[in-house]
Parts: C-alpha cells; structure tokens; sequence
C-alpha cells in the first residue's frame, strides 16, 4: 500500500510539472484555475493526499484511485474520514515547455527594445551582450530582468531593466539581483563601469529611494532612466540625496491603541499559546502561529466574527456555521504545531514567516535580550504615499538603551532581505526625526535614542542568501545591519546560533 502510495505520488508529479497551470473541476463543478505550485501530491500515513489551494481555500483529500488521461487527470478522492466524497479532474491549460517559450520570446523582444533605446542616446555605441536574467526556475528559465553590456568608445556600460509587467514586481527584486549581476561584471573589466536602471514610471519614485540607501561608490555609477510610453523614450531621472530623502513626509502614524474585544478574548482563551491578535484601525485579526483564520468587527454595534483561511470564502460565525467554525479550529490545532504529523500539510506549510513571527512576539528577548517585552509592533505599517512604501514591517522593537529596531524575518533564502530592512530602516529613522515616533508614543513613555535605528535581519541558519553579505556590504554606513542565525527547528522554539555585525 506504501509503496503504491508513493508510485502514484511521483508518476503524477511528473504530470503535473509538464504544465504551468491547470483547470480545477470538483463534481462537474469548475472550481478555479489554479497554478502548478498551488497543486501538491503527498504521502501521508500510507495514502496518497492531495492538496490545492482553489478559490475556495485550502483543499485536502485522500485519493482512492486515480487515471491519466492525456487530456486530464481523474481523482476519486475523500474526505472527513470518507463521510466526503468526489470525483476530482485537473484539466492542463498549457504546457509548461509551451508557456515558458512563449514568456521567454516576448521578454527577449522586450530586452532587445531597451537595448536599442539605450544605444539611441550613445551615437556610436555597440550590443556586446544582450540577454535576460536567470529566472526563479533556474538559468533555463527566462528571468524577469535585461542584462545588456554596451560599448561605448572606451567606457562599459551595464544596462537593466524590467521584461515583465511592471506592476507585478518589486524594486527591491530588480535592484537586489542587479547589484549582483554588476558585481560578476567587475570581476572580468578592468575598466569603470556604469550602470543604467531602466524603469516605468510607477517604480521610479521606489527606485529613487533604493539607489539612496546605497554606499557613495555604487550611486555615483548608477544612472536612472525613466521609460516612456509605448517603450519610445528615456528620460534621465535626479537621485535622491539622504538628506533630502529623510526629511520627506510620511503619513502620521495612527495608532490603534484599544483594548482586546471580548469577541476577540474569548477566541484566544481556546488556545492562548497559539491564537494572537493582530489590531487594526476597523477591528482585529486572529491568528493560529501566525496564520490568519478569523476577523472580528464592530458592525450596528454588535460584534461578528468572519472566519476562514482564504478571504474570498470567508462565512460569519452563527448557529448555522458553528460546526464549519469548530472543523477548521480543530483542524488548525491538529497540523498547525511544532509536532504535527505530517510537515507537508498544508495548514503546516503555510506562512511560515508569520509562525516565526507570532513566536518572537510572545518573547521578543529570545531574539536579543536586550529588546524590551513591550510594546512591540508587529506588522509595523502607514497608509501608502508616493514618499512610502505600503509594505508593514515586520516587527518594531524598542532597547533598553532606546534604539529602536527594525525587525525583518525570513524562513528561505530571500535576496531582497538586505533591501527590505534597508527600505524599513529609512521609513523609521525618516519617523523618528520628524518626532512622529515620540508624538504618536509607540512605547509609551520610554525615551527614544537620538540615533538611527538599528536593523536586525533573522532567518534560519541555512536561509541566507549566499549573496547576504555582498548585498549588505552596498548600503550606507549609517545603516547599521545585524544578522540573527537561528536554529532550523525554530518552531520547536527559537534559539540565535549566531549574532553577526554587518
């Protein structure tokens, strides 16, 4: 039976990662079109369970038979201890091969347009390279940025931009992997390099704040382009000084300072080692280790209770969803743990970095003893402005000696970790100069340092990236980086290996 289990689990594992996305069909019902990565066949206790993340949530089954046939695959899955049960099709849209062809010829065209762009305002200048970043799937994978060498008399010139969508990436990506794409070129020229970002219009403000973090050598060789409409034109763009950039506005901070509901209370004492609450201006959210499962809100002056793991199909909590309420709690408590039974669960698998989180906040001084207990901010954030990003910081601490810290978690190998606590790091120190910390009394009436933040960057030991140090090493002096190796098993509790300045 095990070992039927795991033929089916590795013979449809090649199925699936033949195709980037596939159709979702539950009982003839067409639930969702769900990617490669949101499908997931596993064994577990000598079954084959299968996971997917559809438009209803997070689905897990137990399959009892299934069949291949060239145009779908057909599950006879069951549930709830086979009181559920139905038949299942996973419909492929398109071939991985096909899809990843098609990306990567659009992205090469994209790449070629910003070289000649380029080559438009140098008279003279010739393509010595033009070619496109290794992608998230390897260096056979089309990447998501140009990298164009050009030749222009005796001077090198280092040329990226975005290939994809503006809107759906980040500057930190770009500039993270761009820093160590020129640093590889550095190695084989002798010669000066300079270094143009080719961007659109709603990334180049982001940018601007980027390129300022960085150390005096590396922002005088780099050079801000704006794209134009319909990829035309480039117009050059002034950096930010670091004076001019901290003393920019922010929104005022709006701190929401009221008590716990009842509501609230009464959902955390199920599981008060596992259930915290996160508080916003409209109510709050609840979390198992980390994991949002309900939200409770004031509406016609009574309090609700939402619940669920994916917002679209959030129900409220009455008589005749009880039992769905009661199902997911128990669910939650059974693969939500540092001892589940089976790590590849779903509920186990998801948001790792809010678990790790939950955890710190319950005792920041596993992290460094020389944080204070409270107040700590989790999720740290202001409403978006041109001036700041809308991303919350992780965790917002206070030491004893009153240096505030930002603290920025990871649980797998990220490049934009650096970049990310750089950016946090210039949205707090831009708060705490204008006084907006002290007014808004973050931390009460403690005192808060006239110094810069510091900025604690943790993940587990093997998490880092091997470019971590390279990256830190770009930034400003008076961004002050430490890096917190922590144990693998942090779930079972967190524990620093190893504390390193940077």
């Amino acid at each position: 039976m095990l070992a039927q289990a795991r033929d089916s689990a590795e013979r449809i594992g090649r199925i699936i990662e033949a195709h980037a996305e596939w159709l979702y069909v539950r009982d003839g019902r067409r639930l969702s079109a769900v990617l490669r990565v949101e499908i997931d066949f596993r064994v577990a206790q000598h079954s084959l369970i299968f996971y997917c993340l559809s438009d209803e949530g997070i689905e897990v089954w137990r399959v009892r038979d299934w069949a291949w046939t060239n145009e779908k695959l057909l599950l006879e899955a069951e549930r709830g201890a086979g009181r559920e049960r139905a038949q299942l099709e996973l419909i492929p849209r398109i071939s991985a091969s096909a899809l990843a062809e098609e990306v990567s010829s659009r992205r090469r065209a994209r790449c070629a347009a910003l070289a000649q762009l380029a080559c438009a305002q140098l008279p003279g200048a010739s393509i010595v390279r033009a070619s496109l970043s290794a992608g998230a799937g390897g260096s056979n994978q089309p990447g998501s940025f140009a990298r164009i060498v050009l030749k222009h008399r005796r001077a090198t010139l280092a040329i990226t931009g975005i290939v994809t969508d503006a809107r759906l990436q980040r500057v930190d990506a770009l500039l993270s992997s761009t820093l160590i794409w020129l640093a590889r070129l550095r190695e084989t020229s002798s010669a000066p390099l300079r270094l143009w970002v080719i961007i659109e219009k709603p990334l180049v403000e982001a940018l601007r704040q980027r390129v300022a973090l960085l150390r005096d050598e590396l922002r005088r060789a780099v050079v801000i382009y704006e794209l134009g409409e319909a990829w035309t034109s480039l117009t050059e763009v002034p950096q930010y000084k670091m004076k001019e950039l901290l003393e920019a506005g922010l929104p005022r901070i709006n701190l929401c300072r009221t008590e716990m509901t009842g509501t609230a209370a009464s959902i955390v004492a199920l599981a008060p080692r596992a259930i915290d609450v996160v508080r916003a201006r409209h109510g709050e959210t609840l979390r198992f280790h980390g994991l949002a499962f309900a939200r409770v809100r004031r509406t016609m002056n009574q309090e609700r209770v939402w619940f669920g793991l994916n917002p679209s199909s959030r129900r409220i909590l009455d008589d005749d969803t009880r039992a769905e309420w009661e199902k997911l709690l128990d669910e939650l408590a059974e693969h939500r743990r540092a001892d589940a039974p089976d790590h590849y669960h779903a509920l186990y698998k998801q948001s790792p970095e809010a678990w790790l989180e939950s955890i710190l906040r319950r005792d920041i001084t596993r992290l460094d003893p020389g944080l204070r207990l409270a107040p700590l901010h989790a999720q740290f954030r202001a409403e978006q402005t041109k001036m700041g990003g809308s991303r919350p910081v992780d965790l917002l601490a206070l030491r004893h000696d009153g240096r505030l810290t930002v603290i920025e978690l990871k649980v797998a190998q990220d490049r934009e970790h650096v970049l990310q606590g750089a950016d946090y790091w210039r949205r707090i120190e831009t708060y705490r100069r204008s006084g907006a910390i002290s007014r808004a009394r973050l931390f009460d009436d403690a005192r808060i340092s006239d110094q810069p933040p510091l900025v604690y960057l943790a993940a587990p030991a093997l998490s880092f990236h091997r470019a971590f140090r390279q990256l830190a090493a770009s930034l400003r002096k008076e961004i002050e980086l430490y890096r917190f190796d922590l144990n693998e098993d942090w779930r079972q509790g967190v524990r620093v290996i190893r504390r390193e300045g940077l």
